[in-house]
């Protein structure tokens, strides 16, 4: 009598352990800014994730979609705002805490994604030149917040004294001031323990100019 030979093992029970398509965005995330785009390969993906090809194919239908992928998870992970509270007594109080708060999370989290991202900049020309614009654009909604409360108050009006495309172009303005000085500094090899030391300072000059330059600019 044949003895029984037991459950089959395989590659489908791994790939039905938790999310799959988290595991896979996962590993690919870790080999992307281990090795690079080109030196990442999707059997390496497979090994990392655990997960078959098939089930990779069948969230993303290449490297270069896992690739995509992984930069859009990072920014919107970045950029969620949703119940953070600057704190602070005063706007510049605030803005100079979110400012804070934004530069630490994007340079503290971004900073190799941003280097294989410029990269591979002759592959994904979009992606590339969306990076820096899609982060910037989420994060001044969280900024935009706090502008309309200065506005309100320095306006004396109770719908402020600007239209909501305005106040999300002032927020940009505000994002490249204070973000991108810290970036490129990073990018060129400056530490992130040496950058937080000066970063109260910095923000606290960057702020005063653009709330000087917004006063100047409602009040006129």
């Amino acid at each position: 009598m044949a003895k029984n030979a037991g459950p089959k093992r395989g590659r489908p029970p791994k790939d039905l352990t938790g999310d799959a398509q988290t595991r896979i965005l996962d590993a690919a995330q870790q080999l992307f800014l281990e090795r690079g785009y080109r030196g990442t390969s999707i059997d390496e993906i497979v090994e990392t994730a655990p997960a078959s090809k098939p089930t990779i194919y069948a969230h993303f239908p290449g490297k270069e979609a896992l690739f995509t992928a992984v930069v859009s998870r990072t920014i919107d992970g970045l950029t969620d705002f949703e119940g953070f509270a600057p704190q602070g007594r005063t706007i510049q109080d605030k803005l100079a805490n979110l400012g804070k708060e934004i530069v630490e999370r994007f340079i503290a989290d971004t900073l190799d994604l941003t280097r294989a991202t410029i990269a591979e900049a002759r592959r994904f020309p979009e992606l590339s030149r969306n990076v820096h614009d899609s982060a910037r654009d989420r994060a001044a909604g969280a900024v935009s917040q706090l502008l309309n409360e200065a506005a309100q108050r320095l306006a004396r009006s109770p719908k402020g004294p600007f239209g909501s495309k305005r106040k999300l172009a002032t927020a940009q303005i505000f994002m490249d001031l204070i973000l991108l000085p810290m970036l490129m500094r990073s990018l060129m090899g400056e530490e992130l323990k040496d950058l937080k030391k000066e970063l109260p300072s910095f923000l606290h000059d960057r702020v005063s100019f653009f709330l000087a330059a917004c006063e100047a600019d409602w009040t006129s």
